[in-house]
């Protein structure tokens, strides 16, 4: 169920002189037009005729010459103040500005001007007279991470989409809220069309049910008090207590179905996965023809994240 020239610059003389006969040849290094006579006159790109004298000229480019290559601009100073993050880095409990200094090659004068610019914009912070990474270093590297765990989650659930041939979903119960973490398919197994807020329909689609179900009764209330069942399609439990009901039915790690609730047909299967206190799921879908599949598949995702969870459950959390 899915969620969510380099710019060519013209060789322009804009600063072209007018023509004069009289005028004495000129060195091909010299500035402006070439002397008359010279089959390499630039034409004015206002036509023929008379050229007036403020005519905008277009240089000859030719085909065979290489244009020369832009090259790189490097900021000296932001390479040197990474440095200095870098070697702060190393240092778990502090160094002072003068150890620093050394170790990374720099002037001490140019040191410290790099470590009171880090310290004001957060990257660093002085205790001291010691320099540890401040908090804007620290969040750069959880972002970091986090988009590690990221990738790692997407692998593996791309990994399924092929080896079991549906659409695989992640899907996490935080802050009160049904969140799609993670789709992975393809267009031979594409995913369902997210047409119904997926948040607010929790209870017509396997994912929602199957996170409701790993919620405690007042939870789960309290969750319907936000978001009360509405019929999405003929097939859809039809009220609040129904679907309680439903829910205190299901047992523990077992895959949770539903057949067309959330969409016309389309079946989809969930499996419970509980890390510490996080509530998530993953989840498969497939056109109601292949509903004989959908079981049978659900128990080998099942046993794939068994196989898995270890190396997942620092993952799942994102």
């Amino acid at each position: 169920m899915a969620v969510p020239g380099q710019p060519h610059s013209a060789d322009i003389d804009s600063a072209a002189l007018p023509a004069d006969a009289s005028r004495p040849s000129r060195s091909p290094d010299a500035a402006g037009p070439p002397p008359p006579g010279d089959s390499n006159r630039p034409r004015s790109v206002a036509g023929s005729g008379p050229r007036p004298s403020s005519a905008l000229l277009v240089q000859p480019h030719s085909a065979d010459a290489p244009e020369p290559a832009a090259a790189a601009t490097l900021i000296g100073s932001v390479q040197r103040a990474m440095r200095l993050l870098e070697t702060v880095a190393g240092h778990a409990y502090g160094a002072p500005a003068k150890q620093l200094a050394r170790e990374t090659g720099l002037a001490l004068p140019t040191t410290y001007h790099l470590l009171r610019t880090l310290v004001h914009e957060g990257y660093l912070r002085r205790e001291k007279g010691l320099f540890f990474l401040g908090d804007a270093a620290e969040r750069l590297g959880s972002s970091g991470a986090q988009q590690k765990r990221r990738s790692a989650v997407a692998e593996t659930l791309a990994h399924w989409r092929d080896a079991i041939g549906v659409p695989v979903y992640y899907a996490m119960y935080r802050d009160g809220e049904i969140e799609v973490m993670c789709v992975s398919d393809s267009p031979e197994v594409p995913a369902v069309e997210e047409w119904a807020d997926f948040r607010a329909t929790g209870h017509a689609h396997a994912i929602g049910q199957c996170l409701l179900s790993q919620l405690d009764e007042d939870a789960r209330r309290d969750h319907l008090a936000r978001y009360p069942v509405q019929p999405i399609t003929p097939y859809t439990v039809r009220d609040n207590d129904a679907l309680l009901r439903r829910l205190a039915r299901t047992r523990r790690m077992e895959p949770v179905v539903e057949r067309q609730e959330y969409v016309l047909g389309t079946v989809c299967a969930a499996v419970p996965i509980t890390v510490g206190t996080t509530v998530a799921t993953m989840a498969m879908s497939m056109p109601v023809s292949q509903a004989d599949r959908l079981l049978p598949a659900a128990h080998r995702l099942q046993s794939e994240i068994g196989r898995h969870l270890g190396t997942l459950s620092l993952s799942i959390s994102i």
